[in-house]
């Protein structure tokens, strides 16, 4: 887990450094993404994500 943290660290990091700031929102939209697929996984929440779509 912590090793994904560093992956973020390090892109957010190149994305200030080489002022790439139009990527910002398709690695935020990732980021949701994948967040949602995590918690769908959760048998509990899994009628409330089913709901948004």
């Amino acid at each position: 887990m912590m090793r994904g943290f560093e992956t973020l660290r390090e892109l957010s990091r190149f994305l200030l450094e080489r002022k790439k700031f139009v990527l910002a929102p398709l690695v935020l939209a990732l980021v949701l993404m994948t967040a949602l697929i995590l918690l769908a996984e959760i048998p509990v929440l899994t009628p409330f994500i089913y709901a948004l779509f």
